[in-house]
């Protein structure tokens, strides 16, 4: 197995660890959630890694191609869950969340069945990082900071969900729209 992989098999473990520190009562303070904030960064920059590092060695494989954009949903979901239970995120942001990312798998499986590949656009790859952004900024905002400070994280943590759900919105577009022939029946 090449690092890349072990990198994406090391976020997929990091998860369940993440999920601990958010949600088990004995964690949820301000160290629990510091411990979560610590993996999921860590997790995340695998994310960027493990990518990098696959195209610069020409280490891209099957295995990565398959497990790496599963591991991304798998950490970026699990995190908006817990917030979602935490009270720290509205579950209707969350639902448009996941269900593009439903979306776009099932239009890949259909694409993989054609012989397609749909690659990353560049409105996918600038909403992953929103989404990223969008969970550090709600980890960050520690119960211990001072009032004002925890206001202005709270501002702009608005303003990065708000521009997440609609770069959400836009990159499912995107993709619809630049992989409509996708949907024919090519096999035919």
């Amino acid at each position: 197995m090449n690092l890349p992989n072990k990198l994406t098999i090391f976020r997929v473990i990091l998860i369940p660890f993440f999920v601990i520190f958010m949600l088990v009562p004995s964690f949820q303070n301000w160290q629990g959630q510091l411990v979560a904030l610590i993996i999921f960064v860590v997790a995340s920059l695998t994310d960027m890694l493990d990518g990098k590092i696959a195209r610069k060695y020409n280490l891209v494989t099957n295995f990565g191609k398959f497990m790496d954009p599963l591991a991304d949903k798998l950490l970026v979901c699990s995190a908006m869950i817990c917030m979602v239970e935490l009270s720290k995120l509205r579950a209707w942001i969350v639902v448009i969340i996941i269900a593009r990312e439903f979306i776009i798998s099932g239009f890949r499986l259909v694409a993989a069945d054609n012989n397609v590949v749909i690659a990353a656009s560049m409105w996918g790859k600038v909403k992953t990082v929103f989404q990223m952004s969008m969970i550090i900024l709600i980890l960050i905002n520690f119960d211990i900071l001072p009032e004002i400070i925890r206001v202005i994280l709270f501002i702009i943590t608005v303003i990065v969900t708000f521009i997440t759900v609609i770069l959400t919105i836009v990159s499912l577009i995107d993709y619809l729209v630049k992989n409509k022939d996708v949907m024919k029946d090519v096999k035919s």
